[in-house]
Order: C-alpha cells, then sequence, then structure tokens
C-alpha cells in the first residue's frame, strides 16, 4: 500500500511541474548587437595638487577631478581651467563638455586655482601651470601621454587658457613644485574670455562701461587686490602698467600655441571683441588660430553643451593632440 501511495505522490508531483511549466509566461527575448565603439571612464575626484598659505596664516588646498578612459595606451591630456569671474574656481563645471572629449579618447583633468579676493595675478597663472606640471609628473599613473597637451577653459578660465598658451618656455610663471617638469601646451581653446582687462565692456552701453572701471570690480581685485588700505583706489585703467601685465593680448609672439576661440553675440557679460582682439592678434604674428560665433549665446548657459558646440571643440583638439 505505502509503494502504491509513493508512485501516486511522485506522479502527482510530475504532473504539476508539467503543468507550472506549461503556465509559465513565454517571453521572446531581442537579440542586441552591441559595437565596442566608446571606451569606460573612471573618475577621480579630489585630488590635491598643491597647498600652502595665502595672507599670511590663510591655508589652501588645490585640488582637480580626472577623467581617464580605459585604454591600453597614454591618451592625450585636456586640462579645462573652470570660469567663475575671477571670484571662485568651481572645479565640477561643464561636466557635459568634459565627459564628450573624455569619450573623444582625452584624459581631462579640471582643476582648481586661486582667485580673487584671496590673491591677485599672477597666482592663478602660476597655478594652472603647476597644475599641468603636476600632471606630467603623475601621467603614468593616470594613463597621460605627456608629449601631447592642451588647454581648455571658459569665461575667466578662457582667460587663463589663452595665458597659458601664450607663455610657453616662459618662466617668469613657473613657481612651485615640480620644476622639472614642463608647462607648455600644444595648444589652447579660450571659450568667451577675456584678454585685455581694460576693455571688458567696450561693446556695451556708457553705464556698464562705467561699471568696469570700478575699485570693485572684480577685474580690479585681480589686478590690485582688494580696495582699501592695502592698495591706493581705482580701477583698472588707473593701473594701466599692472592691467596690461595680466592682459594675455600683450603677451602675443611667435611662441603662442594655435588657439581656438569661440564668443555668443548675446554675451552681456565679456565683450565679443575680447576673444576677436586676441584672434587677430595672433594671425597677425601667423599664429594658427580659428573663432567662431555662436548667434543667440550668452555668456554661458545651453548654447555651450550643443552638439554642433562641442564638435568644433573636439575636432580642434584632434588637429593639434592627435594629428
Amino acid at each position: 500500500m505505502r509503494k502504491v501511495l509513493s508512485a501516486l505522490l511522485v506522479v502527482l508531483l510530475l504532473a504539476s511541474f508539467a503543468f507550472a511549466e506549461d503556465a509559465a509566461p513565454k517571453f521572446e527575448s531581442t537579440v542586441l548587437d552591441v559595437k565596442l565603439e566608446t571606451n569606460q571612464i573612471m573618475l577621480y575626484e579630489n585630488i590635491p595638487f598643491h597647498s600652502g598659505k595665502e595672507r599670511g596664516s590663510q591655508m589652501f588646498t588645490l585640488m582637480m577631478d580626472i577623467l581617464q578612459p580605459d585604454s591600453d595606451k597614454p591618451l592625450p591630456l585636456i586640462v579645462f581651467i573652470t570660469g567663475g569671474g575671477f571670484m571662485m574656481a568651481p572645479k565640477n563645471n561643464w561636466i557635459q563638455q568634459r565627459m564628450k572629449l573624455a569619450e573623444a579618447g582625452y584624459v581631462v583633468a579640471s582643476i582648481e586655482y586661486r582667485h580673487a579676493p584671496l590673491t591677485k595675478f599672477p597666482a592663478p597663472v602660476e597655478d594652472c601651470k603647476l597644475a599641468i606640471r603636476w600632471l606630467r609628473a603623475h601621467a603614468s599613473q593616470y594613463n597621460i601621454d605627456p608629449e601631447r597637451v592642451g588647454v581648455l577653459g571658459n569665461s575667466a578660465g578662457g582667460y587663463l587658457s589663452a595665458f597659458v598658451g601664450l607663455i610657453n618656455d616662459n618662466k617668469e610663471f613657473d613657481k612651485g613644485d615640480f620644476l622639472e617638469y614642463s608647462s607648455n601646451v600644444l595648444c589652447a581653446a579660450d571659450i568667451f574670455g577675456i584678454s585685455e582687462l581694460m576693455s571688458i565692456g567696450d561693446d556695451y552701453p556708457e553705464e556698464i562701461r562705467r561699471l568696469h572701471d570700478s575699485p570693485g570690480i572684480t577685474e580690479a581685485m585681480w589686478v590690485k587686490g582688494v580696495p582699501g588700505f592695502s592698495r591706493p583706489d581705482g580701477g583698472v585703467k588707473d593701473f594701466p602698467e599692472e592691467s596690461k601685465k595680466a592682459s594675455p593680448l600683450y603677451y602675443v609672439s611667435d611662441k603662442a600655441v594655435p588657439m581656438l576661440f569661440m564668443h555668443g553675440d548675446k554675451d552681456t557679460s565679456v565683450s565679443p571683441s575680447q576673444t576677436d582682439k586676441l584672434y587677430q592678434a595672433l594671425r597677425a604674428k601667423g599664429i594658427e588660430a580659428e573663432r567662431y560665433i555662436v548667434p543667440g549665446a550668452p555668456h554661458g548657459g545651453p548654447y555651450w553643451v550643443q552638439e554642433p558646440v562641442v564638435k568644433i571643440m573636439v575636432a580642434f583638439f584632434d588637429k593639434y593632440l592627435k594629428k
């Protein structure tokens, strides 16, 4: 009797399994044919590259973020220098543009630098050149080809990018650590940056131009420091020699690297003529340069993440860092 019950139990179990299998829904899968066309990208955040003191006892630490595409060979490097009105330097800016450049096969380092009111020119330029030397010193760690380095910046970062591209081999601005490494670059992209500090508002109405003559305007603090007991009162035009020394336009020479300029015709912060002045000066010296006006684009905003704009940037760096 027990054998009969056991056999019956087995039959029932098998039947239940068969029923469950028949009752289970059938799903059809679609085969997705994937071509490996884009490399993975690693993000390394908050890497300190310089520490020190500013204004006596105030400590500072400068950091960078690095986007590193997966590759079995060293890749060219683009150093991104953020804008911030000479008053801040947030390295998390322009993430979409930086990602597009990384996807195009570049290690992209976004750096901080000292800014007003804590410091003044030339400290920020020195910080940018130090960051380039630091990256060359750590090239093997981040799979960087140290022979292929370019810079990109927007607004105040465009100003600094142009500066770096104009002063190859100028040891005046090489300060601090890693001096055994070069801070030279092969090309520079200046996106709506400033080239001449005394004429930032030239394209604007008289009331705007007067604001740029103020002692409290950021470019005045960039050149002479915070108004007060530490310096005589006045705007950039009151200190023409210092303002010229802090303006990229006056460093144009046959040692300048090829440059890309882009500017929006609706920019109400930096006169579009600013990038044109430097573009014309480079062309007059026989330096390769290209300049694009983006109709409708203001100083920043969504125009600057659109594909046609980013494609121009990628093509520029491809021309000088890959070919």
